[in-house]
């Protein structure tokens, strides 16, 4: 069974995005992204209500891995301009009172091993693991996650059937060990060092199903113009969370911002404005498949 190579730091592109802070100071105010540099985000919350000690001075730097429907809306940095994740970031640096946000695309499987610099913070539909966890800090979750079956849409992919498919995962995901340990299934699990290529294979017939993140699975479902479905997804207990860099010192101050945010109803709000239409469908709608 395929094993993850060693995660090799991707060559990182960057864009500087305005984000410049146009709403009242008001708690539960909001801008519109209209003018205000925020791309097509809204912003809620006082502004400047958290103190950052970024690592370029007026600028949070945030670190994804690119595309990732739904969470960063554009394929490359250039193209960004919102998101649930983007927006996210865009609300924290309204609450830090900064008025530029930059954004870099790195590997994913380099991100989760700890192996990125300069940044303030990442977010690229991260699960929290125990074995993560080691090697880097996380953030206050924001989202909870389930596993998605991504298959095409003629398939004959059932919960009952689906140890006889043939399995693609992404390297670096969590995905990997739950297919082989607790899946377990019969055919040998084929490990994609993307998600793009793992989605190719599907609709290329190479794998009959895909598993990952089920929010993640929509958005390409959607932009597969019918092709593709997301047809069940098992429930997996996980937390999307950010990650910090080693010994940040502004930790503390983003996950108190976090955690304002899922009370004041501004993480409901991104979700409603992002997740859903960007997605093609609720990933609570997904039939949810049990382990039998």
């Amino acid at each position: 069974m395929p094993t993850p190579n060693r995660a090799l730091l991707a060559s990182v592109t960057t864009l500087t995005v305005a984000l410049v802070a146009g709403c009242s100071g008001d708690p539960g105010s909001e801008a519109s992204a209209d003018g205000a540099g925020y791309g097509a985000c809204e912003v809620y919350g006082e502004a400047g209500s958290i103190s950052l000690d970024p690592v370029t001075d007026g600028v949070l730097t945030v670190q994804t891995t690119l595309p990732s429907p739904g969470w960063w809306k554009g394929e490359t940095p250039e193209d960004i301009d919102g998101g649930y994740e983007y927006c996210l970031a865009a609300n924290i640096a309204h609450r830090a009172g900064l008025d530029t946000a930059q954004v870099d695309n790195v590997s994913f499987d380099a991100l989760v091993a700890g192996q990125t610099q300069d940044f303030d913070m990442a977010m690229a539909q991260i699960s929290v693991t125990p074995e993560r966890e080691e090697v880097v800090t996380f953030s206050a979750p924001y989202f909870d996650s389930n596993l998605g079956v991504l298959a095409p849409a003629d398939t004959e992919v059932t919960e009952d059937n689906i140890r006889d498919q043939t399995i693609g995962v992404q390297l670096g995901t969590t995905a990997v060990d739950w297919v082989e340990q607790e899946l377990q299934p019969n055919t040998e699990v084929q490990v994609f060092p993307d998600t793009t290529a793992m989605v190719t294979a599907v609709s290329a017939g190479v794998v009959d199903v895909a598993i990952q993140d089920t929010a993640i699975m929509l958005g390409f479902a959607k932009n597969s113009g019918g092709a593709l479905e997301v047809v069940g997804q098992f429930q997996s207990g996980e937390n999307y969370a950010a990650i910090y860099p080693t010994d940040s010192g502004d930790a503390d101050a983003i996950n108190e911002a976090i955690e304002a945010m899922r009370e004041d109803g501004t993480l409901d709000k991104l979700s409603a404005s992002w997740l859903g239409p960007e997605l093609g469908g609720d990933p609570a709608e997904v039939p949810v498949w049990s382990l039998s």
